[in-house]
C-alpha cells in the first residue's frame, strides 16, 4: 500500500479556506478548489516505494496487471477507472454536463483530427471517456441538479416578475415536456447580448428582492449565482434545474447529460477518469452550444438523493449504489473495532476524519490522518482497518 501525495487544483471558484483546514494546513489566500486522487494524468498522485516519488499513472502503467489485477484491467483496460477528488466550492463552479461514452470517442477525435490543442480553451473533450460521478457531502452542499418539470420552472420564473421572461414561460409551456425545456435553454443560451444584458440584470435584482422577503424561499439559493455573477445568462438556465441542499453523507450520481452546478460546500466526489466538460453558464470558459445540446438530456423530474446501505459481509461499510462497475464508493465509520478491506480489486483509501491504521498482509502499518489517501494495489490479499471516532471513504471497482 502506498500513501499518495496528491494535488491541488486552484480553480477560481475553489473555498480559500475549506481545502487547507481540511488537510490541516495555512491558507494561501489563494482558491484552492479540488484535490485530485488517482492517475489522471493531468494531475497524478504520487507514490514513494523506496526510490523517490512516482506519479501512479506511470506506476499503473509499468506493471497493470500486479496494480491493477488482471480482473479489473480485462474489464476496464490498463488504467485506474476512476478519479477521487475533495471537491471545495467557494463560489458556483459552471452549469455543465458530460458526455456518453460513445458521445467523448467522437468528440474526442473530431477535434483531435482538426488539430485543436489538448489544452486550448476552445477544446471541449480532453481524453476520449465519459464523466459519470457521484457527490457525497461532507456539510452542508448546495447544488443543482437535473432539469425542474417546465411547469415547476416557468412557476418559478413568473414569480419574479420580470417581464422579459415572458417569451421563455411561454416556450415552457410547450405540451412535450423535453421539447419545452430544450427549446427555452436554446433561447437562453442564444439570444442576443442585449436582450440577455437586460434580462439578466432585472432577474437578478427580483431575485435578491425575494430572497430577502423569503429567506428560505425557492430563490434564496439562487443569491449565490447573482452575488457571484450578476450579468451570466447562467442564472436564467440555472432557475431551470432543481435546487438541492444535501446534508452531510447524503449523496448524488449524476449520470451523462444530467445538468448541474455546484454552488457551495464540499463533498467527496467519485467519477470516471475523464475531464470532459460542455458547459451552459456561470463560467468566462467556452461554451459550446451546438455540442452542449447533443449531450444534455432533456428529461425532467427531481434528483434522487442517495443514502448509504450497510454492505453484507463487511461490518462498518456502507455502500452507495451506482448503476455502473468502474466505480464503487463505500464509507467506513470506525469505532475501534478492526474491519477487512478484500484486496483483489485497486481501491483508494480516504480518511476525512480522526485518524485511520491501515495494516497489510505482511504487517506494514499506515497511517492516514484527515485530509490524507492510500493506494491498495490489487494483491488479492486482505488489508485490515482501524481507528476510532474516525471516518474512512473507499474507492475502487466492482468485478
Amino acid at each position: 500500500m502506498d500513501r499518495l501525495v496528491n494535488t491541488v487544483r486552484p480553480y477560481a471558484w475553489g473555498s480559500v479556506t475549506a481545502l487547507p483546514e481540511l488537510l490541516g494546513q495555512e491558507p494561501t489566500g489563494e482558491p484552492q478548489a479540488e484535490l485530485w486522487m488517482g492517475a489522471h494524468p493531468g494531475a497524478p498522485s504520487r507514490a514513494d516505494r523506496g526510490e523517490g516519488p512516482r506519479a501512479l499513472d506511470e506506476l499503473i502503467a509499468a506493471d497493470p496487471e500486479r496494480e491493477l489485477g488482471a480482473a479489473a484491467v480485462a474489464r476496464f483496460g490498463p488504467a485506474l477507472p476512476f478519479l477521487l477528488k475533495i471537491l471545495a466550492a467557494g463560489i458556483p463552479l459552471s452549469i455543465q454536463a458530460h458526455p456518453t461514452l460513445d458521445q467523448a470517442r467522437a468528440g474526442f477525435a473530431a477535434e483531435n483530427a482538426l488539430g485543436i490543442p489538448l489544452d486550448a480553451p476552445h477544446r471541449s473533450y480532453r481524453d476520449a471517456n465519459h464523466k459519470p460521478e457521484l457527490i457525497c457531502a461532507l456539510g452542508d452542499f448546495d447544488g443543482l441538479c437535473g432539469f425542474r418539470r417546465p411547469a415547476e420552472a416557468a412557476a418559478l420564473l413568473s414569480g419574479l416578475g420580470v417581464p422579459a421572461l415572458a417569451p421563455l414561460i411561454a416556450l415552457l409551456g410547450v405540451e412535450d415536456e423535453s421539447e419545452a425545456l430544450r427549446s427555452t435553454l436554446v433561447a437562453v443560451l442564444t439570444m442576443d447580448d442585449a436582450t440577455a444584458e437586460a434580462a439578466v440584470r432585472q432577474t437578478a435584482e427580483a431575485v435578491e428582492k425575494a430572497a430577502a422577503e423569503d429567506p428560505d424561499g425557492p430563490y434564496a439559493l439562487y443569491t449565490r449565482i447573482t452575488r457571484e455573477f450578476p450579468d451570466d445568462r447562467g442564472l436564467i438556465a440555472g432557475l431551470l434545474l432543481n435546487a438541492v441542499r444535501l446534508r452531510a453523507g447524503e449523496a448524488l450520481y449524476l449520470g451523462a447529460g444530467v445538468p448541474h452546478a455546484y454552488l457551495h460546500g464540499v463533498c467527496v466526489e467519485l467519477q470516471a477518469n475523464s475531464d470532459n466538460v460542455l458547459r451552459a453558464g456561470l463560467t468566462p470558459k467556452h461554451i459550446d452550444v451546438p455540442e452542449l445540446l447533443k449531450v444534455v438530456g432533456f428529461t425532467p423530474g427531481a434528483p434522487d438523493l442517495l443514502l448509504p446501505v450497510p454492505v453484507d459481509g463487511t461490518p462498518g461499510e456502507e455502500l452507495y449504489p451506482v448503476p455502473i462497475d468502474e466505480f464503487r464508493l463505500s464509507r467506513f465509520t470506525l469505532d475501534g473495532h478492526e474491519r477487512e478491506i478484500d484486496g483483489r480489486a485497486p481501491q483508494i483509501l480516504l480518511c476525512t476524519a480522526g485518524t485511520a491504521r491501515l495494516t497489510a498482509a505482511d504487517g506494514t502499518v499506515l497511517e492516514l490522518t484527515r485530509g490524507e489517501s492510500a493506494f491498495l494495489p490489487a494483491t488479492g490479499t486482505a488489508t485490515r482497518l482501524d481507528g476510532a471516532d474516525a471516518t474512512v471513504f473507499r474507492a475502487t471497482v466492482t468485478l
